[in-house]
């Protein structure tokens, strides 16, 4: 039987040293949840994987491996272990990491006047995404499914953080995989300033970047997340 949610509640002890707090959210492979260690009281993050989707713990392995490689990139939720539990008299596996507080980037969009962002904070959110992803890419690696459901984000004063939350995908890195996130990245940032109902009023500098959302003119353009941020850092801005 596949399983869909685990519905853990609160206060149950995961591998003798973890406490439930609460769910985080759900995704294809299985569910996040914020727990606490027993012993320190410190916060983590924990996915449990549903066992028809890590045969032989091939998930867990790969996005351990992935993270770890990738450690020293600030966009990225860092990885501290892995644990066996048993739910249900059913074997399966948890990834920890660290538990990164923030905002979906869709929720934190939604909750703007109007549903949306002002073209230049819109430019300052992209940047932050840019030169995180520009890091990733530059060790050879991809995301591959960048969306405005896997971003968590906070504001830092005139800038943002932001971290990536249930990441890569199966396939060896190629250019086009690296392509494939730059195109993502430009269709979050028309999501952040109103999507296709604001797009004919958007100024010349959004239209720029979005490129009416063509494939083929955006990557003649931003082939890469660092083509991306250069023209982010010197483009000329219209006061109007």
């Amino acid at each position: 039987m596949k399983r869909m949610t685990f519905d853990l509640h609160a206060d149950l002890i995961l591998a003798d040293k973890y406490r439930v707090i609460s769910r985080l959210g759900a995704g294809w492979e299985g569910e996040v949840y914020l727990v606490r260690e027993t012993s320190t009281g410190i916060e983590r993050s924990a996915k449990i994987f549903f066992p028809n989707r890590n045969p032989r713990n091939r998930s867990v392995r790969f996005y351990a491996k992935k993270l770890h490689k990738l450690r020293h990139c600030p966009i990225l939720i860092q990885y501290h272990n892995q644990e066996r539990i048993e739910l249900e008299g059913e074997r399966m596996t948890i990834l920890v990491s660290e538990f990164v507080e923030g905002e979906l980037l869709s929720a934190f969009v939604r909750r703007q006047p109007g549903g949306r962002l002002q073209p230049f904070e819109a430019m300052h959110l992209l940047h932050a995404l840019v030169d995180g992803i520009e890091v990733i890419h530059d060790q050879g690696e991809y995301h591959g499914d960048l969306h405005s459901d896997n971003v968590l984000v906070q504001r830092r004063g005139l800038g943002f953080d932001v971290k990536l939350v249930d990441m890569f995908q199966w396939g060896k890195p190629s250019a086009a995989n690296i392509q494939e996130d730059v195109v993502n990245l430009v269709h979050m940032f028309h999501e952040m300033v109103g999507g296709p109902m604001r797009y004919a009023k958007q100024p010349d500098e959004v239209k720029e970047i979005c490129r009416g959302l063509k494939r083929g003119l955006i990557l003649s353009r931003f082939r890469t997340a660092g083509h991306l941020r250069q023209h982010l850092e010197t483009m000329e801005w219209t006061t109007r």
